[in-house]
């Protein structure tokens, strides 16, 4: 099997590269905010030896609740990512939720962003695929790793071959996520490199009624595990003080706790690959 390397400006994702993080708020709450949590992300990460890559969403379109807060929106947002971009001198991912946003966001963002529940949206994967940009699908919480071989085949048919596939969690009856770590390796098998969620997949959707839960004591343990089973990117949000954070507060790692989890991480990373 021929394994496949993506490229992000001076980043390598993928077999025998180290392993890249891709971290930062789940929704850019304000200019502000993201940008501080992109400075910090950057130098914390730096000092550490890991590549990496900021992540913050310019839309939350799939809350639980209608009154629940989504984010600046496509042209604020994308400006603030591309400040961020160019300011920092950090790649940029984010999320894209319709065919009609792609052009757009594909103007600005390093990696174009799938997410879960729309995995399987023909159109939307097609027109992400003919940007050339590297496209990042997240495995749907309903899907088999094996099915995301079908999602490789619709953007490879664009001629795009910058793909990657993140696992996050499966659906384990109600509000529950659970981990099936040979996803990792099952995804990997496509010769695509795999990323790890390993804030998503602690979540609970729609645990708390109107919003969505999550046990952040998990993130580490079951990181480690996605490493070790050969997972080429970790995918984190990160935020300065969770408890206040606007979207999946429960499940997100504090920003003072990422130096020490990504010191674990290079420790496994020296005996794993």
């Amino acid at each position: 099997m021929e394994t496949k390397q993506v490229r992000v400006g001076d980043i390598v994702i993928g077999r025998a590269a180290p392993v890249v993080l891709i971290a930062g708020p789940c929704v850019i709450e304000s200019a502000e905010s993201a940008m501080e949590h992109a400075v910090k992300i950057k130098d914390i990460a730096k000092r550490a030896g890991m590549p990496v890559i900021f992540k913050a969403s310019y839309d939350k379109a799939n809350r639980s609740s209608i009154d629940s807060f989504r984010g600046p929106g496509i042209e604020k947002g994308l400006q603030i990512l591309s400040d961020i971009r160019e300011k920092v001198g950090i790649p940029v991912l984010s999320d894209v939720h319709a065919v009609d946003q792609v052009d757009r966001a594909a103007s600005v963002l390093d990696i174009i962003q799938i997410p879960a529940f729309l995995c399987r949206q023909t159109d939307l994967l097609v027109k992400a695929g003919l940007t050339g940009k590297p496209v990042n699908v997240k495995k749907g919480q309903f899907m088999s790793p094996a099915e995301m071989t079908n999602v490789v085949h619709k953007l490879e048919s664009t001629g795009n071959h910058n793909i990657m596939l993140t696992e996050r969690g499966s659906i384990f009856g109600y509000n529950t996520l659970i981990n099936d770590f040979r996803s990792i390796i099952i995804m990997g098998e496509t010769g695509y490199p795999v990323v790890y969620d390993a804030t998503h997949s602690v979540q609970k959707p729609g645990g708390r009624g109107a919003s969505s839960g999550g046990d952040a004591r998990y993130i580490t343990p079951l990181a480690k595990a996605a490493v070790a089973c050969g997972a080429d990117a970790l995918f984190l949000e990160v935020h300065e003080n969770p408890k206040n954070a606007l979207s999946d507060a429960p499940n997100m790692l504090k920003l003072s706790e990422l130096a020490n989890f990504i010191e674990q991480i290079k420790q496994l990373e020296k005996v794993v690959r």
